[in-house]
């Protein structure tokens, strides 16, 4: 099971596996120094981290996601709704837009894809 409680740091680091991978650990270690100016134990800790989450995998010095960046940020968001608003999406909703105005594209976005909910049998 994957622990979808990430830091800001080891999103970020998750981040930069899913634009770069596969890549190897070596390489990974630049990156991060680049990035964040991390030493190599650094990245090695934050790597082993992740994978004991079960976001990532270290095989043999090749570090790969075991789970897609979208589908990351689709659980996670799940994860929050059932947690925060007792898997309420309209609370989840209301709670967002409470303090932020809703561009007319965003209204327009969103009423789209409910739209298309809808038309899918749905609901």
């Amino acid at each position: 099971m994957i622990d979808f409680e990430l830091g800001a740091i080891q999103e970020r680091f998750a981040d930069i596996v899913w634009a770069n991978e596969p890549v190897g650990s070596g390489n990974l270690v630049k990156i991060c120094e680049k990035e964040f100016g991390w030493k190599k134990p650094t990245t090695y800790t934050v790597l082993r981290k992740l994978c004991e989450k079960g976001l990532l995998k270290n095989d043999n010095g090749v570090v790969t996601s075991l789970i897609s960046k979208e589908d990351f940020y689709s659980q996670r968001s799940q994860q929050i709704v059932d947690e925060s608003f007792s898997g309420s999406l309209p609370a989840f909703v209301a709670a967002f837009v409470s303090n932020k105005k809703l561009t007319a594209k965003e209204a327009d976005e969103i009423q789209k894809m409910i739209d298309a909910f809808r038309e899918g049998g749905e609901g």
